[in-house]
């Protein structure tokens, strides 16, 4: 049997590949490229694409494609195979380097947001020479930028990819002044630890809710949940061990540096996590990730749940970003060091952070908005939809003594004792973890919270980078004039925490009293997605995301619009299908469960004259009530669903979110009350206790 170290990466066109296969100038060549962001050097594209083809056909690879990820939040892929026909009448494999840098996917069939008309279908992909093609099954997947005919950006990567541009940009201006002259490149790096749920496929298929919506649209949670907190980090029970192992052994041959899984606080959920790396291949591996536990799940005959809150009563699935930069030297810029008092460096550019984190705190809540991820903001079980930085005692300490112009007195080490000589001793962090908060400082990096389970992360990380770049312009341009650069240096670190410091708050974020301080300090607090999504356009935003070329103002103006377009079709087909499940099967079962109760109460008085029959007379005008109030919540939801759908997006998520998600909340407590008191029997979908905890 072979071992992970010698299958890892096997099907990945990785650096040991092309060392192998790519001459010494070409792989040179592509190096500078990956390491340094150097143009690709159009000369050596045929000689790559030849590589290439030859590794994939290899591995049993036939076919290829264009591996991109639309605004649609899946990643998109049209196959061709590398067969040409031959002078003989035959056919042999080949690949150019045409085909290599090239495809043209139909641009009119993704979202567009107004920026391709379906008359208007041209678009290109263009290969990302940064992240390393792979192969999945026989096809080799070349990962690509996706744009319109007019050479707009209709996908996750390209914005990705030019926020890297631009943080590199400003922090290498930055690092100059500081007198490094020896770093050349400054990369944003990721790690993504993903949630989900895993339930019988058996179940799923008989909940059109699920295979609707990925997420119960019904249902009451039974006696027990996740009150005990006894599947957290619990014994991983053998069924779900060998999905995990296969998954694992799935994502390390493609590469994806899967480091860590575990039961989560929820019954039935789980969590991975992945080693850092740079955030483009991040984003490519998460993107993975999701569609591999998918595939695999099913295998075991599970269905993976991405929703973000796929169960009322037990806590959803988030997907935790922890962020920070790199050199090409390998040094972490956001690491604080022994003595971070001192360490100009290291302030810098924690400052920059806080005052990007301060000053774009819309754009970072509108990064990660969406319909779904409305249910877990906010609700004690992930961040609340205001932004705030988590920094621990030290660090505040530190920054109040920059501030206040007085001596830091470092604190001593803590060492642990354990109360026992056979347990070990050792030294206490210097931060604590706080989970509430949705920007915390962790030892040597950033962990954005807020970010949900089935999204990309590719725009909140777009977000993060720009801001920060924002930021290190703002600096480099104050100090590169300065004549007494360590003076002005100070001060700025000085002024930039006084001017942010309402951005840091090390409490706790659940407390609707933090709401109400948030409030005081001028936070923004946007709880919902039609309340933030507009302010993407806000002139603010739109001139530093132009202004460092991360977006053009009609690409931003598409983003605004897909997503309140995406908001609205998500909502809306949730309610089509808790129309159609409350009429074709929730009423007529509690129908015939009543009917069953009527039948029973009449043979019972007719056989004993006089019996009261408590049980069956109250139940049944129990039901018969809520099967009315049923009826009439479908009826007044398909009444707001018509006035939807005249193409005004905006206008329509502020009717989804006052009038018609408050109309579906009511339906659910209806017939969740209903599912209460109807016979098991009688109960048309497989209930909470079945998908969670497997209860017969």
């Amino acid at each position: 049997m072979s071992t992970v170290s010698e299958y890892f990466g096997s099907m990945v066109f990785d650096d040991k590949v092309m060392r192998s296969m790519l001459s010494a100038d070409v792989y040179r060549s592509m190096r500078k490229t990956i390491n340094q962001g150097d143009p690709l050097d159009p000369d050596i594209v045929n000689a790559v694409a030849q590589a290439m083809k030859n590794w994939a056909v290899s591995k049993g690879a036939t076919h290829f494609t264009h591996w991109f990820q639309p605004l649609n939040g899946v990643t998109a892929e049209k196959h061709d195979s590398f067969i040409q026909e031959s002078p003989d009448g035959g056919v042999i494999m080949d690949f150019s380097g045409k085909e290599l840098i090239k495809g043209e996917p139909d641009a009119s069939s993704f979202p567009s947001g107004g920026l391709r008309a379906t008359f208007e279908a041209r678009g290109y992909t263009a290969w990302d020479p940064t992240s390393y093609a792979f192969i999945k099954g026989k096809t080799l997947c070349i990962p690509t930028a996706f744009c319109s005919y007019s050479g707009d950006a209709m996908d996750e990567k390209t914005s990705l990819l030019r926020s890297m541009d631009a943080l590199n940009r400003q922090a290498i201006r930055v690092l100059r002044i500081l007198g490094n002259e020896t770093v050349k490149r400054v990369h944003a790096v990721a790690g993504a630890e993903q949630e989900y749920f895993l339930v019988p496929l058996e179940l799923y298929e008989k909940r059109p809710d699920l295979r609707f919506t990925g997420r119960t649209l019904y249902g009451v949670m039974p006696p027990k949940g996740q009150e005990l907190d006894d599947h957290y980090f619990g014994p991983i029970k053998p069924e779900i061990t060998r999905f995990m192992e296969e998954l694992n052994e799935e994502l390390w041959k493609l590469g994806v540096l899967a480091k860590t899984e575990h039961n989560e606080v929820a019954p039935s959920q789980h969590e991975l996590a992945c080693i850092y790396t740079k955030v483009n291949v991040t984003i490519d591996q998460n993107q993975l990730v999701m569609e591999m536990i998918k595939k695999v799940a099913e295998r075991h005959g599970f269905v993976a749940l991405l929703h973000e809150k796929p169960f009322d009563g037990v806590n959803g699935s988030g997907k935790h970003n922890n962020w920070s930069l790199s050199t090409d030297k390998g040094g972490n810029l956001i690491a604080p060091g022994d003595t971070p008092h001192d360490n100009a460096q290291f302030l810098l550019f924690l400052c920059a952070v806080i005052r990007a984190v301060d000053e774009y705190q819309d754009l970072l809540r509108i990064s990660v908005a969406s319909a779904s991820n409305d249910h877990r903001l906010g609700a004690n079980e992930a961040p609340p939809a205001v932004i705030s930085i988590f920094l621990g005692d030290e660090l505040t300490d530190v920054l109040r003594s920059i501030e206040e112009d007085a001596p830091y007195t470092k604190s001593e080490d803590v060492l642990m004792k354990l109360g026992t000589v056979v347990l070990p001793r050792f030294s206490r962090d210097n931060t604590d973890r706080n989970r509430t908060s949705p920007f915390a400082f962790t030892g040597n990096k950033f962990e954005f919270r807020m970010p949900g389970s089935m999204s990309s992360l590719a725009f909140p990380n777009v977000i993060i980078n720009s801001a920060v770049a924002d930021s290190l312009e703002y600096f480099a341009d104050i100090l590169e004039g300065a004549e007494d650069v360590r003076g002005t240096l100070y001060e700025l670190v000085r002024t930039t925490i006084r001017d942010h410091k309402r951005i840091i708050f090390n409490g706790n974020g659940y407390d609707d009293e933090w709401i109400r301080e948030a409030e005081r300090r001028g936070l923004s607090n946007y709880r919902t997605t039609p309340d933030c999504v507009p302010h993407l356009l806000d002139e603010k935003n739109v001139s530093m995301l132009t202004r460092h070329k991360v977006f053009s103002r009609s690409e931003l103006e598409s983003r605004c619009e897909v997503m309140l377009e995406n908001y609205c079709k998500t909502i809306t087909i949730e309610a089509r299908t808790m129309r159609s499940m409350a009429i074709k099967r929730i009423a007529p079962a509690v129908e015939s469960y009543t009917a069953e109760l009527a039948a029973n109460m009449t043979a019972k008085r007719e056989a004993v004259p006089g019996l009261g029959c408590r049980f069956e007379s109250e139940t049944i005008a129990k039901l018969s009530e809520l099967t009315d109030s049923i009826y009439e919540g479908v009826r007044a939801m398909e009444e707001t669903l018509a006035g939807l759908g005249d193409g005004d997006y905006l206008a329509d998520a502020q009717v989804i979110r006052d009038s018609l998600l408050p109309q579906m909340q009511e339906l659910r407590a209806f017939s969740d009350a209903a599912e209460k008191n109807t016979s098991k029997k009688y109960w048309p979908l497989p209930n909470y206790g079945l998908l969670l905890f497997g209860e017969k």
